[in-house]
């Protein structure tokens, strides 16, 4: 499946994982039936995500305005390549969406995530820098992904530097307190409005950090969410 590696990575989908359907646990599929009708149609789930910065400077340099560039960029991506080298090929996208999509879940089955304390997940390789964009339902016949050789990075930590980098000491070895992270979020002037000094302060994976423009933009994101439901 050289065509589906090269050509989505190209375009900042170089995280990529082709799943059975039959091989899912039985509330994964359920969450999945719930998403979609005829779910017996397709064979294959599709969990695509982007490692570093080359997603951000691929939907950059298309100039999209919308109010979900990422989103908008992804899924015409996608539609673009099953019509391109996959034409007639039944598929479904599920996320991005407005359906619930166990994003988390499908990326521990394919050894992808690991828990953290700053509540995101951590990996070895790209430590923080990543993100899940997209989970296709398609009734493809690609070999499947074997998990690759990734490991918890936060489990042999003893220096915990993100616990430390904490200013709302909202961040311990246990996880992280969510209602004091995000009380001091909102604070004025605080310094992590647009960024996490925890997530920062990891050493794992840090030749793939965000830039500063991309970093702002989701905390940005993020913090606007808060505000508004909050």
């Amino acid at each position: 499946m050289s065509d589906f590696s090269d050509q989505l990575a190209l375009q900042g989908l170089n995280l990529q994982a082709v799943i059975s359907l039959d091989t899912l646990p039985d509330p994964v599929r359920d969450t999945l039936a719930d998403a979609v009708n005829e779910l017996a149609a397709y064979r294959q789930l599709l969990l695509l995500g982007h490692g570093g910065t080359r997603l951000w400077n691929a939907v950059n340099a298309t100039g999209i305005t919308s109010a979900d560039p990422i989103d908008d960029y992804t899924a015409a991506v996608i539609r673009t390549w099953f019509r391109q080298s996959h034409p007639g090929v039944r598929h479904h996208i599920l996320y991005p969406g407005t359906r619930l999509v166990p994003l988390q879940t499908l990326g521990e089955l394919c050894g992808w995530h690991f828990p953290s304390p700053i509540m995101v997940g951590v990996n070895d390789e790209w430590g923080s820098w990543y993100a899940y964009r997209a989970a296709v339902l398609a009734d493809t016949a690609f070999a499947t992904t074997p998990p690759p050789d990734w490991k918890s990075a936060c489990e042999p930590c003893e220096d915990k530097p993100c616990v430390k980098a904490c200013p709302a000491a909202a961040v311990s070895p246990q996880g992280l307190d969510m209602h004091a992270c995000i009380e001091f979020r909102r604070q004025p002037a605080s310094p992590c409005q647009k960024r996490c000094l925890a997530r920062l302060a990891c050493p794992v994976g840090r030749a793939h950090q965000y830039s500063r423009e991309q970093i702002e933009y989701h905390y940005g994101r993020s913090l606007d969410t808060i505000n508004k439901f909050s």
